[in-house]
C-alpha cells in the first residue's frame, strides 16, 4: 500500500529534522515540500515508522506492507500545486514497483480513524483518482455504512460508527456535516463494490 499523511509541522526541514532522528521513533520513505522538492529518506524496501496502531483489510501491520509518504503541511491549508505536482511524478514509480493498485493508495486517517486525520479535509483525492493514483466513487445506490466500510477496508470492529464516518468524510466529502446520510451511504456503497479490500492475507 502507500499511506500518504501530512507533517503537521511548521516546515519541511523541521519535519526532516524530526524524521530522521532515531530518538523520534517515527520514519517515512518518503517527504515532499512545498516546492515540490522529494527527500527519500528510508529505502523502499525497509520499513519505516509511519503509520502505527491500525489497519486496513485483514492488515494488521501497515508499517510492513506499506510506502509512507508525508506531505509538508500543517493540516490547515491546501496543498500547493508543486507539492502535488511532485507527489504525482512519485506515485507511478511507486506504485510500478511494488504492484500496488489505486485502492491501496490511503489516507493514514482512513488506516486510524479517529486517532489520525491526515492528509485531511484540504488534501485533493478526486485529482489523484483522475490520474490513477487513488480512487474516487460515484453515487449510484444506497447501502449500509458499516458493512460497505469494512468491506472496503475501513476497520469497524470496536469502532464507533461516527469515527469511522468521520474518516470517510475527510477524504471523500470534506464540507459534508451532521448524521449519516444517503450520500454517505451511497458513496460507501459504491467504493465497497468496487474496490473490495483483501479481507484475508495470503
Amino acid at each position: 500500500m502507500i499511506v500518504l499523511h501530512y507533517t503537521a509541522m511548521q516546515s519541511a526541514e523541521a519535519a526532516l529534522q524530526r524524521l530522521c532522528d532515531p530518538l523520534s521513533e517515527v520514519s517515512a520513505h518518503y517527504l515532499i515540500c512545498e516546492t515540490g522538492r522529494v527527500w527519500q529518506m528510508v529505502d523502499e524496501e525497509m520499513r519505516a515508522w509511519h503509520a502505527g496502531a491500525g489497519r486496513w483489510g485483514a492488515v494488521t501491520d501497515v508499517n510492513s506492507r506499506s510506502i509512507g509518504i508525508e506531505l509538508a503541511n500543517r493540516g490547515d491549508h491546501p496543498f500547493p500545486e508543486p507539492q502535488m505536482a511532485a507527489l504525482e511524478a512519485l506515485m507511478p514509480g511507486i506504485m510500478a514497483r511494488w504492484s500496488i493498485a489505486p485502492e491501496r493508495v490511503i489516507a493514514h486517517s482512513d488506516m486510524a480513524p479517529g486517532r489520525k486525520h491526515d492528509p485531511g479535509a484540504r488534501f485533493d483525492w478526486r485529482r489523484l483518482s483522475m490520474q490513477g493514483l487513488g480512487v474516487w466513487p460515484d453515487a449510484r445506490d444506497e447501502g449500509v455504512f458499516l458493512r460497505d466500510a469494512a468491506a472496503f477496508g475501513y476497520p469497524v470492529e470496536n469502532v464507533a460508527q461516527d469515527v469511522v464516518l468521520q474518516a470517510f468524510r475527510l477524504r471523500f466529502r470534506p464540507a459534508a456535516q451532521g448524521p449519516e446520510d444517503a450520500r454517505d451511504r451511497a458513496l460507501m456503497r459504491n467504493l465497497a463494490k468496487r474496490w473490495p479490500v483483501q479481507q484475508t492475507l495470503d
